[in-house]
C-alpha cells in the first residue's frame, strides 16, 4: 500500500530505536540478527529502560508498585507499567529484566506484599469489570509470556465478557441501583468488558476465530450506538462491601474512540490499535470510517496529521504509547503517532497479531 510505504520510509529515517526495529521486525518481516541486535543494544540504554532495569529486586519485582504508581514507585519504576513499557518499546522476551518479571508473576502467590493488596477484589470472575489478577494476566499477554504462565481462564473470562453484552439487552440487566445514590453496582458472578478484557484479547491469539472476532465486532458495535440517551455513558461499580471503580469498565453506549476537544478531533489510538489487533475492523463500518480518516491525514512525506488523547503520552496502568524519549521536537512526536497509525492501518488489514 503506498500511504503505508511512506510512513515506513519516514520512520526508518526518522525515528527512534524502538519504532525502526518494531517496523522492521513487526510490520516488514526484515531485519538481520546483527541489526536487531545493534537496535536492542540501544533501546537497552535508554534512560528510562535503564531505570526499569535498576529498580528490579532479586525475586524479578519491578519496583516498589503493583498496579501503578505511589510514593515509593515513580511512573516506571512499578510492576505493571514497567512490563508494559519493556515490551512496548520491543524489548526481546528473552531479555533478563523481562524474563525475571515473568518468574516474578509466576512464582509469587497474590497474598505477597508485592501486589500491594490489589487482589481486592481479587475474583475477577465474582467481580464484573475488575479483579487485580487482570492486571498480572494483561502484562503477560503483552509481553508475550502466556505460554509460559497459563492465562487461558482469563481469554476465555474475556471473550465471555463482551459476549455478555450481546446477550442482555443493557447494562441494567446485570447490575442494580445502590439505594438512591445514584450509584449502580454489578451483581456478583456477572460479566461485562473493560479496557484490561481487550488488553488481554488484544495480545494473546489462541482464541482468534472468524467467529470470535465477529462476535467481538458485534459487541463494540452495540457498545458504540447512542440510540438510547439513558444508556449513554452509563456505566457500573463494583460493589466489595463499598463502591469500587472498575478497571476500565466500558458503558453500556457511547463508547467513542473520537472525541472533540475545543473543535479539534483527537483519537484513542490504544483502543483502536488493539480492536484492529483483534481482527475486529473488518467486520465493523463504524471503525472502518476511523481507520480511513486516519490514512486520509496521512501527507506527502508520510507523516500521519493527527491529534492524539492525552492517554497517549500519560504512561500507567490506563495508558501509555509513547515510545519517543520526548516531544520537544516536531520529528519525535510525528514519529509516535505515525508509528500508530501504521500499526492500525497494518492490523486492519492483516489477521497478524504481533506482540
Amino acid at each position: 500500500m503506498k500511504v503505508m510505504q511512506k510512513m515506513i520510509s519516514f520512520l526508518l529515517e526518522n525515528a527512534n530505536p524502538s519504532i525502526i526495529y518494531r517496523v522492521k521486525k513487526e510490520i516488514l518481516h526484515e531485519i538481520s540478527r546483527e541489526e536487531e541486535d545493534r537496535l536492542q543494544e540501544l533501546i537497552l540504554s535508554e534512560k528510562i529502560i535503564r531505570s526499569i532495569i535498576a529498580c528490579q529486586k532479586e525475586n524479578g519485582w519491578l519496583g516498589n508498585g503493583y498496579h501503578g504508581s505511589n510514593k515509593n514507585a515513580g511512573r516506571y519504576e512499578n510492576q505493571e507499567t514497567g512490563v508494559k513499557y519493556l515490551a512496548e518499546k520491543g524489548v526481546r522476551k528473552e531479555t533478563d529484566v523481562l524474563k525475571r518479571a515473568m518468574l516474578a508473576f509466576k512464582e509469587l502467590p497474590f497474598t505477597d506484599p508485592c501486589y500491594r493488596n490489589a487482589g481486592e477484589p481479587g475474583d475477577e470472575f465474582k467481580y464484573a469489570a475488575n479483579g487485580g489478577n487482570l492486571f498480572r494476566c494483561a502484562c503477560i499477554a503483552r509481553a508475550g509470556f502466556e505460554d509460559f504462565i497459563d492465562i487461558a481462564p482469563q481469554i476465555q473470562l474475556s471473550l465471555d465478557s463482551f459476549r455478555r453484552v450481546l446477550e442482555v439487552d443493557s447494562i441494567l440487566d446485570v447490575s442494580r441501583p445502590l439505594g438512591k445514590s445514584g450509584v449502580r453496582v454489578f451483581h456478583e458472578y456477572e460479566k461485562w468488558p473493560c479496557r484490561y478484557h481487550l488488553d488481554i484479547l488484544a495480545h494473546t491469539a489462541a482464541w482468534r476465530t472468524e467467529d470470535a472476532s465477529r462476535m467481538l465486532a458485534d459487541s463494540v458495535e452495540k457498545l458504540m450506538r447512542r440510540d438510547r440517551p439513558e444508556l449513554v455513558g452509563l456505566t457500573a461499580s463494583t460493589w466489595a462491601g463499598h463502591v469500587l471503580a472498575t478497571t476500565g469498565g466500558f458503558p453500556s453506549q457511547g463508547l467513542t474512540f473520537v472525541y472533540e476537544t475545543d473543535g479539534v478531533q483527537q483519537y484513542h489510538m490504544e483502543y483502536l490499535i488493539w480492536l484492529a489487533r483483534c481482527g475486529v475492523i473488518r467486520y465493523s463500518p463504524k471503525l472502518q470510517e476511523i481507520v480511513e480518516s486516519i490514512q486520509r491525514a496521512v501527507n506527502a512525506d508520510g507523516v500521519c496529521e493527527i491529534s492524539v488523547d492525552a492517554m497517549f503520552r500519560n504512561w500507567g496502568p490506563y495508558g501509555g504509547l509513547q515510545l519517543e524519549t520526548d516531544w520537544k521536537s516536531a520529528r519525535r512526536r510525528n514519529g509516535d503517532i505515525t508509528f500508530r497509525a501504521l500499526q492500525l492501518i497494518y492490523y486492519a488489514e492483516t489477521e497478524e497479531t504481533g506482540r
